[in-house]
């Protein structure tokens, strides 16, 4: 079931991305911004799991979903850049977003591995096959 955002709900989605800081609806640890590389933090380094708030554009958070969305498995880019697959699981959707340096290594290599998805998507947000 999708809930739609509004008024305060969307502003805060909105400060959160400006400011990078949110606690982790999984863990319930706080997450700050990545120590390097990327601008938009949208996974909690600690437990891997993201929330669905992003729509066609990484760091747009135009998603109306909201729900969490669990890390289903990894992959490599063509240029070495390690991914991470989430799935919605509320609506389904799977989104991939890069590894950050602080991501927890050891929760990374207990990731399936995924086939990378094909080329050409918009902005890399394109749906993959189910996993397992």
């Amino acid at each position: 079931m999708s809930r739609t955002l509004r008024g305060a709900d969307r502003r805060r989605l909105q400060f959160q991305s400006l400011t990078g800081e949110f606690r982790c609806r999984h863990c319930r640890l706080m997450v700050f911004s990545p120590p390097s590389g990327g601008r938009h933090r949208n996974h909690c380094p600690y437990c891997l799991w993201s929330r669905h708030v992003d729509g066609r554009v990484p760091g747009d958070r135009a998603s109306d979903c909201g729900r969490v969305m669990e890390p289903v498995g990894t992959f490599h880019r063509p240029n070495g850049e390690q991914v991470v697959l989430h799935r919605c699981l509320g609506c389904g959707t799977d989104r991939h977003c890069r590894v950050a340096a602080d991501d927890d290594q050891a929760l990374l290599m207990r990731l399936s591995v995924v086939a990378a998805p094909r080329r050409p998507a918009a902005a890399g947000w394109e749906r993959l096959p189910r996993v397992g």
